[in-house]
């Protein structure tokens, strides 16, 4: 929680900056260090009647992970506009959008371990397109053809983020489909995949930020049911994010597919590219997130004849919950090659960023 005493206190109801004189030190030390404390770890709880705990700053694992607009959000409206506690009050007319930015200056040298990638790189997660930053989400997709006999996959993706630069995924798929000539359905457990994310460089400065991922598919699912490939498959990729000017962005994914067998399956190239912006709702741009985007899908069998495919895929991303952990992305898969074969899709997740709480708090 912040306080403000001494002379700040005098600024209160005027959104001006902080004299040059005073620097991002000395105004978190008079805002701030009595809660916070002046090593940013926070101050004991009991001796100021606080019955929610500060954060500690000092700990990269939290403190590199939110955006500076995310927690200007909050000191500048107060811990309920993003479902936090009460007792952090609004400091918005007292500091002024640019003391809070000198605020948040200070708090960032706090953490001194630059291997933390910073939380503007952790761009809107795209409904096909891997992100290059390490997560703590668990992800719903579904798939469902839009047209052509009944075909639907729900993937089940959890993400754990361990150290400052990786992250362990495992995907587990559930297929189902149409049988032909009034057969029913089946479905069933798909091919689990699982993989290691490394982030290999990234800039805050820059805007960018560059991974790589090893991952194994495991032939679980039942190939004579149509569930899966019948075969284990490696496939290493690279992804890389890119923020641009006025909150558009750019991300990357390029890989390939080595099946362990390849009289089952083929080797396969692959490379997928979105792009879009964000912006939010509500007075000075702190509310609700929404982030629309297209995604260029490309994909080619390294086979002598094969034809590139290639897919459209525009989507929305929406913030779902107020502490903004809980989203919702819904898109089209439009195939524009070798149409005959490929149905349009209906995509959408629900994603959960468990890191940043329940799944039913922070609404």
């Amino acid at each position: 929680m912040l306080s403000l005493p001494g002379a700040l206190a005098s600024a209160a109801g005027r959104d001006a900056p902080p004299a040059p004189r005073v620097s991002p030190q000395q105004l978190y030390e008079s805002a701030c260090a009595t809660c916070h404390g002046r090593d940013g770890r926070g101050a004991d709880p009991v001796a100021l009647g606080l019955t929610v705990p500060t954060p500690d700053f000092s700990d990269c694992s939290f403190a590199t992970r939110e955006p500076d607009a995310d927690w200007g959000a909050i000191v500048y409206d107060g811990g309920p506009t993003r479902a936090f506690d009460r007792t952090m009050p609004a400091f918005g007319e007292a500091l002024g959008d640019e003391g809070i930015r000198v605020v948040l200056e200070h708090v960032r040298t706090f953490c001194p371990e630059t291997a933390w990638p910073r939380g503007e790189l952790n761009l809107p997660r795209p409904l096909v397109t891997e992100k290059a930053f390490p997560e703590d989400e668990a992800v719903v997709t579904t798939a469902i053809a839009t047209e052509g006999p009944g075909s639907t996959t729900t993937k089940f993706v959890y993400e754990r983020r361990f150290g400052a630069r990786n992250q362990l995924e495992v995907v587990v798929p559930v297929p189902a489909h149409e049988q032909p000539a009034g057969g029913g359905w089946t479905g069933g457990l798909g091919d689990i995949a699982a993989g290691v994310k490394r982030v290999l460089v990234h800039s805050h400065r820059a805007g960018s930020i560059l991974s790589v991922t090893n991952e194994v598919v495991f032939p679980t699912g039942e190939e004579d049911e149509g569930l899966g490939k019948g075969v284990a498959v490696f496939e290493p990729f690279v992804t890389f994010g890119q923020l641009l000017p006025a909150d558009a962005f750019l991300q990357f994914q390029g890989g390939f597919e080595f099946p362990f067998d390849t009289d089952k399956a083929a080797n396969e190239a692959f490379w997928r590219t979105a792009v879009g912006m964000s912006f939010s709702q509500g007075a000075g741009g702190r509310g609700r997130a929404w982030s629309p985007m297209l995604e260029v899908l490309g994909a080619r069998e390294l086979v002598s004849g094969e034809s590139v495919q290639w897919d459209l895929v525009p989507q929305v991303q929406v913030t779902l919950s107020t502490r903004q952990h809980v989203m919702f992305n819904v898109g089209v898969r439009v195939p524009v090659t070798d149409t005959g074969d490929r149905p349009t899709q209906l995509l959408c997740y629900v994603l959960w960023d468990w890191f940043d709480g329940g799944l039913f708090d922070g609404w």
